[in-house]
Protein backbone atom coordinates (compact mmCIF):
# COMPACT_ATOMS: atom_id res chain seq x y z
CA UNK A 1 0.00 0.00 0.00
CA UNK A 2 1.14 3.37 -0.91
CA UNK A 3 -0.30 5.12 2.08
CA UNK A 4 -1.68 3.46 5.35
CA UNK A 5 -5.46 2.65 5.95
CA UNK A 6 -7.26 5.23 8.28
CA UNK A 7 -9.49 3.99 10.53
CA UNK A 8 -11.77 6.65 12.12
CA UNK A 9 -12.04 6.67 15.73
CA UNK A 10 -15.08 8.44 17.62
CA UNK A 11 -14.12 9.86 20.96
CA UNK A 12 -15.20 12.65 23.59
CA UNK A 13 -12.24 13.70 24.47
CA UNK A 14 -8.42 12.74 24.27
CA UNK A 15 -7.18 13.46 27.68
CA UNK A 16 -5.75 10.89 29.98
CA UNK A 17 -8.52 8.98 30.58
CA UNK A 18 -8.90 4.60 30.93
CA UNK A 19 -10.72 4.75 27.34
CA UNK A 20 -8.34 6.99 25.90
CA UNK A 21 -4.93 5.27 27.22
CA UNK A 22 -6.29 2.02 26.20
CA UNK A 23 -6.96 3.66 22.71
CA UNK A 24 -3.40 5.02 22.56
CA UNK A 25 -1.68 1.70 23.95
CA UNK A 26 -2.41 0.01 20.89
CA UNK A 27 -1.87 3.29 18.72
CA UNK A 28 1.50 3.56 19.90
CA UNK A 29 2.74 0.40 18.18
CA UNK A 30 0.28 -0.89 15.41
CA UNK A 31 2.28 -0.52 12.22
CA UNK A 32 1.37 3.04 11.22
CA UNK A 33 2.56 2.22 7.45
CA UNK A 34 -0.03 0.04 6.83
CA UNK A 35 -2.86 1.49 9.80
CA UNK A 36 -3.68 4.89 10.61
CA UNK A 37 -6.05 5.84 13.55
CA UNK A 38 -8.11 9.28 12.93
CA UNK A 39 -10.14 10.87 15.56
CA UNK A 40 -13.17 12.40 15.57
CA UNK A 41 -13.82 14.19 18.83
CA UNK A 42 -16.83 16.33 20.72
CA UNK A 43 -15.06 19.21 21.97
CA UNK A 44 -12.66 22.18 20.25
CA UNK A 45 -10.47 22.15 23.13
CA UNK A 46 -6.73 21.08 23.08
CA UNK A 47 -6.32 17.83 24.56
CA UNK A 48 -3.49 16.30 26.29
CA UNK A 49 -3.29 13.52 23.30
CA UNK A 50 -3.20 16.37 20.75
CA UNK A 51 0.29 16.70 20.05
CA UNK A 52 1.13 13.07 20.65
CA UNK A 53 -1.59 11.81 17.91
CA UNK A 54 -0.61 14.48 15.47
CA UNK A 55 3.42 13.69 15.98
CA UNK A 56 2.36 9.81 15.39
CA UNK A 57 0.35 10.64 12.14
CA UNK A 58 -3.14 10.77 13.09
CA UNK A 59 -5.78 13.60 12.10
CA UNK A 60 -8.29 15.50 15.02
CA UNK A 61 -11.82 16.72 13.92
CA UNK A 62 -13.84 17.92 15.86
CA UNK A 63 -18.25 18.13 16.10
CA UNK A 64 -20.43 19.61 18.41
CA UNK A 65 -21.39 18.52 21.75
CA UNK A 66 -24.83 16.83 21.63
CA UNK A 67 -27.46 18.19 24.07
CA UNK A 68 -30.41 17.50 22.63
CA UNK A 69 -31.60 20.80 21.59
CA UNK A 70 -28.80 20.67 18.92
CA UNK A 71 -29.48 17.77 16.82
CA UNK A 72 -30.00 18.76 13.58
CA UNK A 73 -26.83 20.38 13.64
CA UNK A 74 -25.44 17.05 15.24
CA UNK A 75 -26.46 15.16 12.31
CA UNK A 76 -25.40 17.86 9.59
CA UNK A 77 -21.97 18.77 10.79
CA UNK A 78 -21.23 14.46 10.74
CA UNK A 79 -23.40 14.03 7.08
CA UNK A 80 -21.27 17.20 5.91
CA UNK A 81 -17.50 15.05 7.77
CA UNK A 82 -18.45 12.21 5.12
CA UNK A 83 -19.24 14.29 2.42
CA UNK A 84 -15.72 15.46 2.61
CA UNK A 85 -13.74 12.99 4.03
CA UNK A 86 -14.72 10.19 1.58
CA UNK A 87 -11.37 8.45 2.22
CA UNK A 88 -12.79 6.32 5.65
CA UNK A 89 -14.25 3.05 5.20
CA UNK A 90 -14.30 2.15 8.44
CA UNK A 91 -15.69 3.72 11.50
CA UNK A 92 -15.06 2.88 15.47
CA UNK A 93 -17.78 4.58 17.98
CA UNK A 94 -16.57 4.51 21.81
CA UNK A 95 -19.21 7.82 22.17
CA UNK A 96 -22.24 5.38 23.10
CA UNK A 97 -24.88 8.17 23.76
CA UNK A 98 -24.84 9.52 20.11
CA UNK A 99 -23.57 6.09 18.73
CA UNK A 100 -27.29 5.44 16.82
CA UNK A 101 -26.99 8.91 15.45
CA UNK A 102 -23.66 8.43 13.73
CA UNK A 103 -23.41 5.23 12.95
CA UNK A 104 -26.28 5.42 11.05
CA UNK A 105 -25.37 8.37 8.99
CA UNK A 106 -21.73 6.39 8.76
CA UNK A 107 -23.65 3.39 6.85
CA UNK A 108 -25.72 5.63 4.76
CA UNK A 109 -22.25 6.51 3.57
CA UNK A 110 -21.09 2.78 3.32
CA UNK A 111 -18.41 2.71 6.09
CA UNK A 112 -18.39 -0.32 7.87
CA UNK A 113 -19.57 0.44 11.45
CA UNK A 114 -18.55 -0.99 14.79
CA UNK A 115 -19.87 0.24 18.38
CA UNK A 116 -17.52 -0.40 21.64
CA UNK A 117 -19.04 -0.80 24.68
CA UNK A 118 -16.50 0.31 27.93
CA UNK A 119 -18.85 0.66 30.45
CA UNK A 120 -21.65 -1.29 32.93
CA UNK A 121 -24.04 1.92 33.85
CA UNK A 122 -24.39 5.66 32.31
CA UNK A 123 -24.90 6.89 36.06
CA UNK A 124 -28.51 7.56 37.47
CA UNK A 125 -29.42 11.13 37.02
CA UNK A 126 -31.30 12.53 34.11
CA UNK A 127 -28.83 12.37 31.56
CA UNK A 128 -27.70 9.09 32.28
CA UNK A 129 -31.71 8.49 31.15
CA UNK A 130 -31.25 10.57 28.68
CA UNK A 131 -28.29 8.39 27.35
CA UNK A 132 -29.86 5.21 28.00
CA UNK A 133 -32.74 5.85 25.36
CA UNK A 134 -30.04 7.59 22.89
CA UNK A 135 -28.44 4.01 22.60
CA UNK A 136 -31.01 1.46 22.84
CA UNK A 137 -30.60 1.28 18.96
CA UNK A 138 -26.68 0.81 19.06
CA UNK A 139 -27.02 -2.71 19.07
CA UNK A 140 -29.58 -3.37 15.46
CA UNK A 141 -27.83 -0.36 13.70
CA UNK A 142 -23.80 -1.28 13.92
CA UNK A 143 -22.56 -4.07 11.68
CA UNK A 144 -19.93 -5.22 14.86
CA UNK A 145 -20.53 -5.18 18.77
CA UNK A 146 -17.30 -5.09 20.39
CA UNK A 147 -17.08 -4.79 24.80
CA UNK A 148 -14.12 -4.27 26.64
CA UNK A 149 -15.95 -7.41 29.13
CA UNK A 150 -18.71 -9.47 28.51
CA UNK A 151 -21.03 -7.61 31.41
CA UNK A 152 -19.94 -4.49 29.20
CA UNK A 153 -21.51 -5.90 26.47
CA UNK A 154 -24.86 -7.70 27.69
CA UNK A 155 -25.21 -3.94 29.48
CA UNK A 156 -25.48 -2.14 26.15
CA UNK A 157 -26.48 -4.30 23.38
CA UNK A 158 -28.58 -6.91 25.59
CA UNK A 159 -28.24 -10.36 27.61
CA UNK A 160 -28.34 -12.29 24.01
CA UNK A 161 -25.41 -10.93 22.44
CA UNK A 162 -22.91 -13.13 23.55
CA UNK A 163 -24.28 -15.56 21.02
CA UNK A 164 -24.06 -13.23 18.00
CA UNK A 165 -21.41 -13.69 15.57
CA UNK A 166 -20.40 -10.30 15.59
CA UNK A 167 -19.97 -9.62 19.34
CA UNK A 168 -16.67 -9.66 20.54
CA UNK A 169 -14.59 -8.92 23.99
CA UNK A 170 -11.61 -7.21 23.32
CA UNK A 171 -9.14 -6.91 26.58
CA UNK A 172 -8.12 -3.67 27.52
CA UNK A 173 -4.08 -4.16 26.77
CA UNK A 174 -1.11 -3.04 28.37
CA UNK A 175 2.21 -2.99 27.96
CA UNK A 176 3.08 -5.46 30.62
CA UNK A 177 6.71 -5.34 30.67
CA UNK A 178 6.35 -1.49 31.88
CA UNK A 179 4.91 -2.20 35.20
CA UNK A 180 7.52 -5.09 36.41
CA UNK A 181 8.12 -4.15 39.78
CA UNK A 182 11.38 -2.16 40.03
CA UNK A 183 12.59 -1.44 43.56
CA UNK A 184 14.71 1.40 41.90
CA UNK A 185 11.92 3.22 40.59
CA UNK A 186 10.17 2.81 43.88
CA UNK A 187 12.55 4.84 45.30
CA UNK A 188 12.85 7.62 42.63
CA UNK A 189 9.04 8.13 43.14
CA UNK A 190 8.69 7.98 46.73
CA UNK A 191 11.70 10.43 47.01
CA UNK A 192 9.74 12.74 44.68
CA UNK A 193 6.64 12.94 46.96
CA UNK A 194 8.83 12.96 50.18
CA UNK A 195 7.13 9.49 51.18
CA UNK A 196 10.05 7.75 53.46
CA UNK A 197 9.07 4.55 55.59
CA UNK A 198 4.98 4.88 55.27
CA UNK A 199 2.46 2.25 53.90
CA UNK A 200 1.35 3.68 50.68
CA UNK A 201 -2.69 3.15 49.74
CA UNK A 202 -2.95 4.05 46.69
CA UNK A 203 -5.87 4.74 44.27
CA UNK A 204 -6.04 5.76 39.87
CA UNK A 205 -9.19 7.17 38.65
CA UNK A 206 -10.65 10.62 37.59
CA UNK A 207 -12.65 12.41 40.09
CA UNK A 208 -16.24 11.44 39.30
CA UNK A 209 -19.07 9.82 41.37
CA UNK A 210 -19.01 7.12 39.75
CA UNK A 211 -15.02 6.29 41.26
CA UNK A 212 -16.77 6.91 44.69
CA UNK A 213 -13.75 8.80 46.44
CA UNK A 214 -16.29 9.91 49.58
CA UNK A 215 -16.28 6.65 50.52
CA UNK A 216 -12.79 5.94 49.97
CA UNK A 217 -11.54 9.14 52.10
CA UNK A 218 -13.76 7.26 54.40
CA UNK A 219 -12.31 3.71 54.17
CA UNK A 220 -8.97 5.37 54.62
CA UNK A 221 -10.16 7.86 57.82
CA UNK A 222 -10.40 3.94 59.67
CA UNK A 223 -7.33 2.91 57.88
CA UNK A 224 -5.31 5.47 59.17
CA UNK A 225 -7.03 5.73 62.96
CA UNK A 226 -5.36 1.59 63.24
CA UNK A 227 -2.33 2.49 61.55
CA UNK A 228 -1.11 6.05 61.60
CA UNK A 229 1.94 5.23 59.50
CA UNK A 230 -0.24 5.31 56.63
CA UNK A 231 -0.77 7.68 53.53
CA UNK A 232 -2.97 7.64 50.43
CA UNK A 233 -1.95 8.63 46.81
CA UNK A 234 -4.85 9.90 44.50
CA UNK A 235 -3.72 9.65 41.09
CA UNK A 236 -6.42 11.75 38.82
CA UNK A 237 -8.30 14.99 38.33
CA UNK A 238 -11.93 15.79 37.71
CA UNK A 239 -14.86 17.95 38.63
CA UNK A 240 -15.44 16.83 41.92
CA UNK A 241 -11.62 17.16 43.29
CA UNK A 242 -12.66 20.38 45.05
CA UNK A 243 -15.21 18.43 46.94
CA UNK A 244 -12.83 15.29 47.69
CA UNK A 245 -10.35 17.66 48.87
CA UNK A 246 -12.59 19.46 51.54
CA UNK A 247 -13.84 16.24 52.54
CA UNK A 248 -9.91 15.35 53.13
CA UNK A 249 -9.76 18.80 54.88
CA UNK A 250 -13.27 17.83 57.20
CA UNK A 251 -11.18 14.73 58.46
CA UNK A 252 -8.01 16.50 59.11
CA UNK A 253 -5.90 14.64 56.74
CA UNK A 254 -4.45 16.76 54.65
CA UNK A 255 -0.93 15.69 55.68
CA UNK A 256 -1.90 12.35 54.49
CA UNK A 257 -3.27 12.47 51.02
CA UNK A 258 -0.72 13.37 48.38
CA UNK A 259 -2.76 14.16 45.30
CA UNK A 260 -1.01 13.77 42.26
CA UNK A 261 -3.02 15.06 39.53
CA UNK A 262 -3.12 14.07 35.89
CA UNK A 263 -0.03 11.69 35.43
CA UNK A 264 1.18 10.26 32.43
CA UNK A 265 3.51 7.88 34.87
CA UNK A 266 0.92 5.54 36.38
CA UNK A 267 3.15 2.47 35.39
CA UNK A 268 5.71 4.32 38.12
CA UNK A 269 3.62 5.72 40.56
CA UNK A 270 2.16 2.42 40.77
CA UNK A 271 5.51 1.43 41.94
CA UNK A 272 5.63 3.57 45.22
CA UNK A 273 2.18 2.15 46.45
CA UNK A 274 2.02 -0.80 48.97
CA UNK A 275 -2.12 -2.11 48.45
CA UNK A 276 -4.35 -0.45 45.57
CA UNK A 277 -8.21 0.15 46.65
CA UNK A 278 -10.78 0.64 43.80
CA UNK A 279 -14.23 0.89 45.45
CA UNK A 280 -15.72 2.12 42.27
CA UNK A 281 -20.19 1.83 42.12
CA UNK A 282 -19.57 0.42 38.39
CA UNK A 283 -16.86 -0.31 36.15
CA UNK A 284 -16.90 -1.52 32.37
CA UNK A 285 -13.95 -3.29 33.09
CA UNK A 286 -11.29 -1.62 35.36
CA UNK A 287 -7.94 -1.31 33.38
CA UNK A 288 -6.59 0.19 36.24
CA UNK A 289 -6.77 -2.90 38.37
CA UNK A 290 -4.76 -5.20 35.34
CA UNK A 291 -2.23 -2.34 35.63
CA UNK A 292 -1.77 -2.54 39.77
CA UNK A 293 -1.65 -6.66 39.52
CA UNK A 294 0.93 -6.07 36.65
CA UNK A 295 3.30 -4.39 39.30
CA UNK A 296 2.22 -7.03 41.72
CA UNK A 297 0.43 -4.96 43.95
CA UNK A 298 -2.74 -6.61 45.90
CA UNK A 299 -6.02 -5.01 44.95
CA UNK A 300 -9.45 -4.66 47.29
CA UNK A 301 -12.04 -3.44 45.20
CA UNK A 302 -15.96 -3.40 44.98
CA UNK A 303 -17.68 -6.66 43.78
CA UNK A 304 -19.63 -4.12 41.05
CA UNK A 305 -16.50 -4.75 38.93
CA UNK A 306 -16.75 -7.75 36.23
CA UNK A 307 -14.82 -10.76 37.68
CA UNK A 308 -12.67 -11.18 34.05
CA UNK A 309 -10.29 -8.47 36.16
CA UNK A 310 -8.92 -11.11 38.59
CA UNK A 311 -6.05 -12.48 36.49
CA UNK A 312 -4.04 -13.21 39.79
CA UNK A 313 -4.22 -13.78 43.53
CA UNK A 314 -3.90 -10.12 44.55
CA UNK A 315 -7.95 -9.61 44.21
CA UNK A 316 -10.36 -9.23 46.51
CA UNK A 317 -13.91 -8.31 46.19
CA UNK A 318 -16.04 -6.25 48.48
CA UNK A 319 -18.97 -5.51 48.49
CA UNK A 320 -19.97 -1.97 48.75
CA UNK A 321 -22.72 -2.39 51.01
CA UNK A 322 -19.77 -3.64 54.00
CA UNK A 323 -18.88 -0.65 56.62
CA UNK A 324 -15.97 1.43 56.18
CA UNK A 325 -14.92 -0.65 59.25
CA UNK A 326 -14.66 -3.47 57.12
CA UNK A 327 -13.45 -1.95 54.64
CA UNK A 328 -10.54 -0.69 56.02
CA UNK A 329 -10.23 -3.91 57.88
CA UNK A 330 -9.70 -6.11 54.49
CA UNK A 331 -7.49 -3.29 53.74
CA UNK A 332 -5.21 -4.19 56.19
CA UNK A 333 -4.91 -7.57 56.27
CA UNK A 334 -3.99 -7.79 52.73
CA UNK A 335 -1.08 -5.49 52.92
CA UNK A 336 -0.03 -7.90 55.94
CA UNK A 337 -0.52 -11.28 53.73
CA UNK A 338 1.81 -9.17 51.11
CA UNK A 339 5.56 -9.21 52.22
CA UNK A 340 6.77 -8.65 48.88
CA UNK A 341 5.96 -8.01 44.83
CA UNK A 342 6.10 -10.49 42.47
CA UNK A 343 6.57 -10.58 38.78
CA UNK A 344 2.89 -10.94 37.05
CA UNK A 345 3.66 -10.55 33.72
CA UNK A 346 3.42 -14.11 32.37
CA UNK A 347 0.07 -14.36 34.05
CA UNK A 348 -1.24 -11.00 32.23
CA UNK A 349 0.36 -12.34 29.21
CA UNK A 350 -1.79 -15.72 29.12
CA UNK A 351 -4.82 -13.67 30.67
CA UNK A 352 -4.99 -11.97 27.15
CA UNK A 353 -4.10 -8.32 28.41
CA UNK A 354 -1.08 -7.86 27.09
CA UNK A 355 -1.10 -4.98 24.24
CA UNK A 356 1.14 -6.69 21.75
CA UNK A 357 -1.06 -9.41 20.08
CA UNK A 358 -4.21 -7.19 20.78
CA UNK A 359 -2.97 -3.97 18.44
CA UNK A 360 -1.85 -7.17 15.84
CA UNK A 361 -5.17 -7.97 16.06
CA UNK A 362 -6.79 -4.72 15.41
CA UNK A 363 -4.71 -3.90 12.32
CA UNK A 364 -5.81 -7.48 10.74
CA UNK A 365 -9.28 -6.65 11.63
CA UNK A 366 -9.24 -2.66 10.01
CA UNK A 367 -7.29 -3.98 6.88
CA UNK A 368 -9.42 -7.33 6.25
CA UNK A 369 -12.41 -5.06 6.43
CA UNK A 370 -11.37 -2.28 4.22
CA UNK A 371 -10.54 -4.54 1.99
CA UNK A 372 -13.66 -6.12 1.88
CA UNK A 373 -15.35 -2.70 1.99
CA UNK A 374 -13.43 -2.45 -1.68
CA UNK A 375 -14.53 -5.82 -3.08
CA UNK A 376 -17.67 -5.03 -1.88
CA UNK A 377 -18.42 -1.55 -3.67
CA UNK A 378 -15.87 -1.72 -6.51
Amino acid sequence: MSSPIRVLRVVGRLDRGGLETIIMNAYRIIDREKLQFDFVVHTEDECIYNEEIRSLGGRIYSVPTYNGKNHFQYVKAWKEFFQTHPEYKVIHGHVRSTASIYLRIAKNFGLTTIAHSHNTSSGMNLQAIAKNVLQLPIRYSADYLFACSTPAGKWLFGENVVNKSNFKVIPNGIQSNKYIFNSDIREEVKKEFNITNEIVVGHIGRFHQQKNHSFLISVFKKIHEQNPNTILMLVGEGNLREKVTNQIKDYGLEDKVIMTGSRNDVHRLLQAMDIFVFPSHFEGFGNVIIEAQASGLPCVISNTIPSEVEVTNLVKFIDLDKSTDYWAKEVLTKINESLYRRDTSEEIIKAGFDVFPIAKWYEEFYIENTVKHFVNHY
